[in-house]
């Protein structure tokens, strides 16, 4: 296993997520707990020692499922992390209440690694508002008590609202968690807010790394100029290479749903093969190629913003349509739209034209604000 240094620790590179574990019969809130021992053996046996979870996962089951596997193992074998999930505005007023039953239900009397869940345009002001909410106090007073030894925040807002978050509390977190992968890298500003982060002096926790799968199957020409360039590699490791040759990133979590994923991810993580130069570079053609087909050629030059009646920050609103447009939904545009006015929202374009006469990608503004109103619903 290669391991980095996180302060006085050595983390394993490779981290257990609890957020994709084998269930039954298909359905998700019911986790498939015998096969979720086996793993988190396999694991252990591996040298994975830094397991992350959170309170929504499985129907909220995915604590509970964890926290009975690693009862099994001496409370220094493993590094535990887990999440205040602030995606639910109902859990806002809750802090107290929820960290309390999370302790119960992964059987712990400190976590290794806590963070704010998903700092987003939705909850980015709850957060804030700690007169109102008390979560960053709440939190840090935990910190200060031995309940969390390490206090993050993992983040699939905008740039503005990692600025924003960092700002605030910038100075009392450890570490950022972000949606990084060779597709994300320019899609979703992966590269941008690594430099922020690093700016902060903030290591970086990857999530996603996989992109939901996307990256571990690509299309047969994708895979072979790959496999051109190293045979015997397999195709996912291919994304795990990439995020190992970022400087700025100590572990990357895994959500493997079986046990065959989880071995294989292990042999990837004996031994460190950082990708060259011209690897690299066709990992990142492969990005844009995957991309070029379904997403819109915005460049953000805004000329669309100042002829727009209705005042939509159109490039914004076109990021987003094709985040959802990609993925093929998901629950990113849909929780940044949340944070919009109604006044705002694709919906509330006027169908003028205005701004496709002035846009110098000649996109069809109008149809696809119309197309992303008919697939939000």
């Amino acid at each position: 296993m290669i391991y980095r240094d996180f302060q006085d620790i050595k983390l394993s590179a490779l981290s257990f997520g609890a957020m994709r574990l084998p269930v039954i019969d298909g359905d998700d809130s019911r986790v498939d707990e015998d096969a979720v021992l086996r793993m988190v053996d396999t694991a252990m046996e591996g040298g994975i020692n830094y397991y992350d979870t959170a309170w929504g996962y499985h129907g909220e089951n995915s604590e509970t499922v964890l926290g009975k596997a690693l009862a099994r193992y001496p409370r220094d074998r493993y590094y535990l992390a887990t999440k205040f999930p602030g995606y639910d505005p109902s859990n806002w007023a809750k802090v107290e209440e929820i960290f309390n039953r999370q302790l119960e239900k992964l059987q712990v009397g400190y976590f290794d690694f806590y963070l704010f869940h998903n700092v987003c345009e939705m909850n980015i002001d709850a957060y804030l508002d700690d007169g109102k909410y008390g979560i960053y106090s709440y939190l840090m007073e935990q910190k200060r008590n031995g309940r969390i030894r390490h206090l993050g925040f993992s983040c699939h807002g905008k740039i503005d609202v990692l600025n924003r978050f960092l700002d605030a509390y910038g100075k009392d977190m450890e570490f950022c968690q972000l949606q990084v992968n060779y597709l994300d890298w320019t899609f979703q500003d992966g590269r941008e807010k690594i430099e922020i982060l690093k700016k902060h002096g903030l290591p970086v926790w990857v999530m996603e790394p996989l992109r939901g799968g996307a990256l571990a199957k690509l299309s047969p020409e994708h895979e072979e100029k790959l496999k051109a360039l190293r045979p015997d590699e397999e195709i996912p490791a291919w994304a795990f290479r990439f995020l190992l040759s970022i400087p700025e990133v100590v572990t990357i979590l895994s959500g493997m749903s079986n046990e065959e994923q989880l071995i294989k991810n292990l042999e990837t993580f004996k031994e460190e093969k950082p990708l060259s130069y011209d690897e690299m570079k066709t990992l990142f053609g492969i990005a844009e190629e995957m991309l070029a087909g379904k997403t819109v050629p915005c460049t953000a030059c805004h000329y669309c913003v100042s002829h727009c009646p209705q005042g939509l920050d159109i490039p914004n609103l076109i990021s987003l349509y094709n985040e959802h447009v990609y993925t093929g939904g998901g629950f990113l545009a849909p929780m940044a739209l949340s944070a919009l006015p109604e006044d705002k929202k694709p919906q509330a374009c006027l169908q003028c034209g205005n701004c496709e006469l002035v846009c110098p990608q000649q996109i069809k503004i109008p149809e696809i604000m119309e197309d992303f109103t008919k697939k939000l619903g």
